[in-house]
């Protein structure tokens, strides 16, 4: 289940004694840690009397054994497994091991379903689990299983509407279209980040609603914003407002290197959305296959449509070779200039 649901689900009723916290999203599966922690251990101290931690390769005799031994000094027996190998398949094994292995894993499967009252087994993998595996179906059927998703530009409004809940603020139209802006130019989202950035809203402003002007106070001091304007203004092609900006940038001490990852990212976006467009695919439908927010790709997809085709194909081989360029001090931050003069003049 998605982070919101296992979350939820963590609030009411009786606390599940297995489960497993797999994915890309680190960010996620420590928060789902951390709750379930809250749930079973009322300080620290009850916390190291109960807690075992397990790594990497684990026979799962020996773990059917640790789950089934009742605490002697708590009131409970909890183990966390971290990344161990009984979700990996060994394919060196020979014919006889695999069915002894096999049979072994069915007593652990049987034990999973039907776990001793004092104990509780908290699995956590790194990346995707195996949906097709045994030991996935039984968490899934008797326990809870968190699928922590990788965060991208386009599926990260369900953690911005929780974390807006959390703290019991909304955001208007303004504000919402310009944090989708700011996230679609980050090339590696980072959720703890974002998560103080939103703490530091709470301090700024006890306002129930957040505004446009709040956000921009808040994210003001990080590059991305400033080359979003200026990215900004190159798909309004407004040339004198982008310059500007790139010379902010550049100013104050923005690397060249970040700036032309993004603005040849954004040349980009705008060809493929160009492209999309003409098979069809337009308005919110651009999201998908652009890897954006719906309402970042209709506008970007509106924009696309402003330039030609044949000045786009320039630039991006422009910026292509502005990288090398620039790499080898072979010319100057005023390829950058060039490519922002004649995207914005727009003629082919």
């Amino acid at each position: 289940m998605k982070f919101g649901e296992f979350m939820a689900g963590l609030q009411k009723g009786a606390l599940k004694h297995i489960f497993l916290l797999a994915g890309e999203e680190r960010y996620y599966i420590e928060k789902a840690r951390e709750k379930i922690f809250s749930r079973l251990f009322a300080n620290q101290q009850e916390q190291a009397g109960a807690l075992q931690k397990l790594t990497g390769v684990i026979d799962t005799d020996d773990l059917v054994g640790l789950i089934e031994t009742a605490p002697f000094f708590a009131s409970k027996n909890v183990l966390l497994l971290q990344d161990t190998s009984l979700f990996k398949e060994n394919k060196d094994e020979g014919e006889g091991k695999k069915s002894g292995r096999d049979k072994k894993l069915e007593r652990l499967l049987a034990v999973l379903a039907n776990m001793p009252e004092f104990s509780y087994v908290i699995f956590v993998q790194n990346g995707k689990a195996d949906k097709r595996r045994k030991i996935y179906k039984t968490i899934e059927k008797c326990g809870a299983v968190l699928e922590a998703e990788a965060i991208r530009a386009w599926n990260i409004n369900d953690w911005l509407q929780g974390k807006l809940q959390s703290m019991n603020k909304d955001m208007d139209r303004e504000a919402m279209a310009y944090f989708s802006g700011v996230v679609s130019t980050m090339q590696v989202i980072s959720l703890e980040f974002l998560d103080r950035e939103f703490d530091k809203l709470a301090l700024y402003s006890k306002e129930r609603q957040i505004t446009k002007a709040l956000l921009t106070k808040v994210f003001a001091g990080l590059p991305e914003v400033s080359i979003f304007a200026m990215l900004d203004a190159v798909s309004e092609r407004k040339a004198k407002k982008a310059l500007q900006l790139l010379r902010r940038q550049l100013n104050d001490g923005t690397y060249f290197t970040v700036i032309l990852a993004l603005f040849t990212r954004h040349v980009r976006q705008l060809w493929q959305a160009q492209t999309l467009q003409k098979q069809g695919i337009r308005g919110k439908a651009l999201a998908k296959p652009l890897e954006l927010n719906p309402f970042i790709a209709e506008k970007l997809g509106r924009a696309a449509m402003q330039f030609p085709e044949t000045v786009l194909k320039r630039n991006m081989l422009a910026l292509i070779d502005a990288d090398y360029f620039l790499k080898t001090g072979q010319a100057g931050e005023e390829v950058l200039e060039h490519v922002v003069i004649d995207l914005c003049r727009g003629m082919a």
